[in-house]
């Protein structure tokens, strides 16, 4: 007779991973499936955001940054260094340790919650049963009352530019990417997205000549336009080539080199050779062998889990929550439906606010965002106010050789109630975090600019954008009068 669970989680990522721990924590018994393995045979939990994602793009980030400080920045400070140099692959192993730490340190909270951590190949059966598949073909069939789906997306791959790493490492993924073992002379990277440009940005911080070509003929489209077209030119300023309307036809491999073939806005036929390039062009859901015929879940037309606002499929018993569900592809995201989640399976009321997601790029400057853009909001036809507010005018900016970018807030022109804040600029990840819990609460802008904040700090710009929104703003000059 197989071992019965309370809760079985397919995938330990940001979403499989916590919604594991909070249903043990609620006295639930729960086991975690995960397929991940290190070269030992070793389970390897945090998915894609913990191994080849979130975590590791942030040690790069970090890295290159400190170098290109050091390197452009150092002389304004009076600091001289002398000649630098950049050790790549002392680079990548550092951050591989920190990746096996965090990963590590996921297997100690499974050991101190009593989570079972199962190895292998989860696929949900009929009636709620998990069948794993080891790295060894040995099939287990398992038993629960409930089972969470968590399985994660994996990137597009095109076939204008097939990644295949058994065959090259030329043409490359963002998994590839984390893994270069000196700085390309030419980097292509097809999508300026977040993760094309937070790549890019590593590489080029470290010497590369980087070109990001583009399809669609906006810049960060899911972005509040004056905020992206703001970043653009930081970006374009940093150095990146960033070619909007550039349509890839085609990739050949030449030797150590790849050449890209592309439609560029005007549709002639353009091409560029690089030494290395990457492909960004977005992520799908994970979902492949997923579920046998019979189990009842069901997928939408892109290959989603369908669920309803509490991540529940249309089979009982049955969840899914994180990238393979509806809404944005962000960790915090998956982790808080995991959490809501295993409330819900322990009897609890739990939700959450879908209205209140911050949206982070980790370049530097930083772009977060939360809540609606300008663009969204009119339109849906709603009235508005609006202020700005630029880090050229906040003393720390300034004194930290930080005072590109800016601040954006909207409000509600009829109640002042914030729909939403947009920055680009130093620690805007940890400033939009502010705007989130003002939302949460229902805040209103004149409610921001009537708090007290701390000087010097990054966060005066976050209150100078509230007053700014009915012309009150202190640092710069407003055509309208303080009333």
């Amino acid at each position: 007779m197989s071992e019965k669970y309370d809760v079985i989680v397919i995938g330990s990522g940001p979403a499989g991973y916590v919604a594991a721990i909070r249903a043990a924590q609620l006295g639930l018994k729960t086991a975690c499936v995960e397929k991940w393995s290190d070269d030992k045979g070793k389970v390897v939990n945090g998915g894609t955001c913990l191994n080849v994602g979130c975590i590791p793009s942030k040690a790069l980030l970090d890295s290159s940054h400190r170098y290109h400080d050091a390197h452009d920045g150092f002389e304004n400070h009076g600091i001289s260094t002398g000649e630098l140099s950049i050790d790549v692959p002392a680079m990548i192993q550092r951050k591989e340790k920190i990746v096996a730490q965090m990963s590590g340190g996921i297997t100690g909270l499974f050991k101190a919650n009593k989570v079972a951590s199962i190895f292998g190949y989860g696929k949900l059966l009929a009636g709620k049963k998990v069948e794993v598949t080891d790295k060894d073909g040995n099939v287990t069939v398992y038993d629960a009352d409930n089972v969470v789906i968590a399985t994660g997306s994996v990137p597009i791959n095109i076939p204008v530019a097939s990644v295949n790493p058994e065959e090259n490492t030329i043409v490359v993924d963002s998994t590839g990417a984390l893994e270069f073992q000196e700085v390309p002379k030419r980097l292509g990277i097809i999508g300026a997205g977040v993760i094309g440009l937070e790549l890019g940005s590593v590489w080029a911080r470290l010497g590369s000549e980087v070109v990001c070509l583009e399809a669609m003929d906006t810049f960060l489209a899911m972005m509040d336009q004056q905020i992206a077209k703001e970043t653009k030119k930081i970006f374009t300023k940093q150095g990146l080539d960033i070619r909007l309307s550039s349509m890839v036809t085609g990739s050949e491999i030449k030797g150590n080199e790849v050449e890209v073939t592309f439609k560029d806005k005007d549709g002639n036929e353009q091409k560029e050779t690089f030494d290395k390039l990457i492909v960004c062009v977005g992520r799908r859901p994970f979902t492949q062998g997923l579920f046998a015929d019979d189990t009842g879940v069901q997928l939408d037309e892109r290959g989603f889990v369908k669920v309803d606002d509490n991540c529940a499929t249309d089979v009982t018993g049955v969840w899914a929550v994180g990238d393979v569900v509806r809404g944005p592809m962000l960790a915090h995201k998956g982790s808080e439906e995991g959490v809501v989640v295993a409330e819900r399976i322990a009897g609890q009321k739990a939700m959450m606010n879908y209205d209140t997601i911050p949206n982070v790029i980790y370049t530097h400057p930083e772009v977060a965002s939360v809540g609606k853009t300008e663009e969204q909001l009119k339109a849906e036809g709603v009235e508005v106010n609006i202020g700005t507010f630029p880090f050229l005018a906040i003393g720390r900016a300034v004194a930290a050789d930080s005072q590109d970018g800016m601040v954006k807030m909207i409000a509600d022109a009829k109640t002042d109630r914030i729909l939403g804040c947009h920055i680009v600029g130093p620690s805007a990840s940890d400033l939009v975090q502010q705007i989130v819990i003002a939302m949460e609460f229902g805040s209103t802008a004149e409610d921001i600019g009537m708090t007290v904040f701390g000087h010097p700090t990054f966060s005066e710009a976050v209150k100078e954008a509230a007053l700014s929104v009915h012309g009150h703003a202190i640092h710069m000059p407003n055509r309208k009068k303080r009333k």
